[in-house]
């Protein structure tokens, strides 16, 4: 699925490519600034070789690789993605470091075992730090619940958002899992993404996508 083509007018130069990994059909996003194909991959929990697959097919120059959180759906297939395609692995915040130091044991936990790596990153990033690639400029906003260290990428001329975990499509992240916290979470949503626009378009970490508006009127978590 292209979302930039089917929001062309909307999204402007932004194209992005959402490739399905892992057992946890998790949204692997590949995000393109179409005027220079300059790009970057978010969130590569694993089954590198499609990922791979989908940039060379797409002609795509990646940059770097961005992680919202420290899951292993999420960052387990990072270090082997880094290794492939010898880009920057750039975040999430700091406090995801002990989620990042432990994906092979939330591998043994869910018995996929042997697949995923343990990530180090080359840099955490922090609230207010703006990433670029291309012509597309995106402004990083710590939004703790889901994990303690988890990030959300806004790209503000392009009314455009990944929201990684936090925000689903008629629901929110679940907070059961290791430094989850539910009220942490509604705040997240509630004072940093919803105040970005009813118009802004996001899309998330497993699943379909939608639009901030919808969900501010019609999640069932948020009303």
């Amino acid at each position: 699925m292209t979302l930039g083509e089917t929001r062309e007018e909307a999204a402007g130069t932004l194209s992005i490519e959402i490739v399905p990994v892992t057992p946890f059909q998790q949204n692997c996003a590949i995000l393109v600034d179409r005027a220079t194909l300059a790009g970057v991959v978010v969130d590569p929990g694993g089954d590198v070789d499609e990922i791979v697959a989908a940039v060379a097919e797409l002609g795509v120059a990646i940059e770097a690789i961005w992680l919202t959180h420290g899951h292993i759906d999420h960052a387990g297939g990072a270090m082997a993605l880094k290794a492939r395609l010898r880009v920057p692995l750039v975040g999430p915040h700091e406090a995801d470091r002990p989620l990042l130091e432990n994906i092979e044991r939330q591998a043994q936990m869910f018995g996929v075992a042997g697949a995923f790596r343990n990530a180090v990153p080359d840099r955490f990033l922090t609230e207010g730090e703006v990433l670029s690639f291309g012509g597309l400029r995106f402004e990083v906003l710590h939004c703790p619940g889901h994990a303690p260290g988890h990030v959300v990428f806004f790209e503000r001329g392009q009314r455009f958002l990944h929201a990684g975990d936090v925000l689903f499509n008629g629901s929110i992240g679940r907070t059961d899992l290791w430094g989850g916290d539910h009220a942490t979470l509604l705040a997240s949503i509630r004072d940093k993404i919803l105040p970005l626009g009813d118009d802004v378009a996001f899309i998330c970490g497993h699943g379909p996508g939608g639009t901030l508006g919808e969900e501010r009127r019609t999640n069932p978590f948020l009303l």
